[in-house]
């Protein structure tokens, strides 16, 4: 960029750092326009031509300034031919070759800034940091929509710049507003570290609202099932540390089928789940047996449950089959993985009964089944734009 001379005007000033940004090594390479121009006659561009640029248009119109501000500036980058009526890259002065250790180097060299007033122009961050270091570009962040971001790279000419830069005392605010200043290498660590937590934010928050769904789904599935499942729940309590669950099913063999036997050895009390009518189921068994319903001649108090208290027991019930499914779900699991897993034969409070049901969590309905039907395991379900993008569209001196 143009190096201030006490014989430039402002306006010349301006002039030459804006057309040496159009030939310089930030801007041209990614010119389409620009160097499509250069290739019709050996690099030179007439001046008329370059009126064009915006940027240059604002600050004058008139050739004659645009030639005076440039033989008065010390850069070396552009030439001006005889006639004065063009200007090209001086040819001593050629474009780097962009490669790896190009990009790092001008990241090493650069710096990011973020804070600004998103009305701030591009000319009053240049006039703020002139007089802080020998700056080559500034690139004016921006959305999709070209709104600016509040944020700037700034490229010096060496990596030693921009480390003295950073080192200041007076870059931390900007008409009052609280900067954020990093090296350029520091913000794209930063970045990655933020893009790293969102997405496992984002993979969590995901996560949550698919199990949420189900729940919510089974929520309203076990709501429907309470509903259909009414007059199947026979209560019984008594002394009956002698009997087993086998003990129930045989009792009521012939008279009623048995899904699901609430009930643990050496309680006094527990559910029996029919597959139809607990009482008609009931009545059988209790006219096979003479009019008074035992067990291993043990007196039992036999109850048909009904409303509220009908709907709690069968929610226990589900739950429990529930519970022993997945701890069946996980011996066969670890069966897998290696040795000898032991199947599916869970133990819940109700796992080893005969047609016993299974409550899975998805499809709620009871199925009977055989003691020995091993449950099958289920297969696996399936940036901030704050970033630099991978390819800087053409600005306009950072713009």
């Amino acid at each position: 960029m143009a190096e201030k001379q006490e014989a430039m005007s402002p306006v010349e000033l301006k002039v030459a750092r804006q057309i040496e940004y159009y030939f310089g090594d930030h801007n041209l390479p990614r010119d389409k326009f620009l160097k499509e121009q250069l290739k019709l006659d050996d690099g030179w561009v007439t001046l008329e031509t370059m009126l064009k640029f915006n940027r240059l248009k604002c600050l004058t119109t008139e050739t004659s300034v645009i030639v005076e501000a440039l033989q008065k500036s010390k850069t070396g980058i552009l030439e001006i031919s005889e006639d004065k009526t063009k200007v090209r890259r001086s040819p001593n002065m050629p474009l780097p070759e962009v490669n790896d250790d190009y990009k790092d180097a001008l990241i090493q060299k650069s710096v990011y800034m973020k804070g600004f007033p998103l009305e701030t122009s591009l000319d009053e961050i240049q006039e703020w940091l002139n007089p802080k270091g020998t700056i080559e570009n500034i690139q004016m962040r921006r959305t999709l929509q070209r709104q600016f971001k509040g944020s700037v790279f700034i490229c010096f000419d060496t990596e030693e710049s921009s480390k003295l830069f950073l080192e200041r005392s007076d870059i931390k605010s900007f008409k009052d507003n609280e900067m954020l200043v990093l090296s350029r290498e520091a913000y794209h660590v930063k970045k990655a570290e933020e893009r790293k937590q969102f997405k496992a934010e984002t993979k969590a928050k995901a996560k949550q609202n698919v199990e949420q769904q189900q729940k919510n789904a089974e929520d309203k599935e076990m709501g429907l099932l309470l509903d259909e499942q009414t007059g199947c729940l026979l209560k019984f309590s008594g002394e009956l540390e002698d009997v087993s669950r086998e003990d129930f099913h045989e009792l009521f063999s012939g008279h009623g089928k048995i899904k699901w036997v609430n009930f643990t050895r050496g309680a006094k009390e527990g559910t029996l789940l029919f597959d139809g009518n607990a009482t008609v189921a009931f009545d059988k068994a209790k006219e096979a047996s003479g009019g008074e319903l035992k067990i291993k001649d043990n007196s039992v108090n036999w109850q048909v449950l009904d409303g509220d208290e009908e709907k709690d027991e069968l929610k226990n019930i589900i739950d429990a089959q529930q519970e022993s499914y997945n701890r069946s779900k996980n011996r066969v699991s670890r069966g897998r993985s290696g040795g000898r897993g032991r199947g599916g034969r869970g133990r819940g409070r109700g796992g080893r009964d005969q047609g016993r049901t299974q409550y899975k969590g998805k499809k709620m309905k009871f199925d009977s089944g055989d003691e020995d039907d091993k449950p099958v395991a289920p297969k696996r379900e399936l940036e901030d734009n704050d970033g630099p993008a991978a390819k800087v569209p053409k600005t306009e001196n950072g713009s």
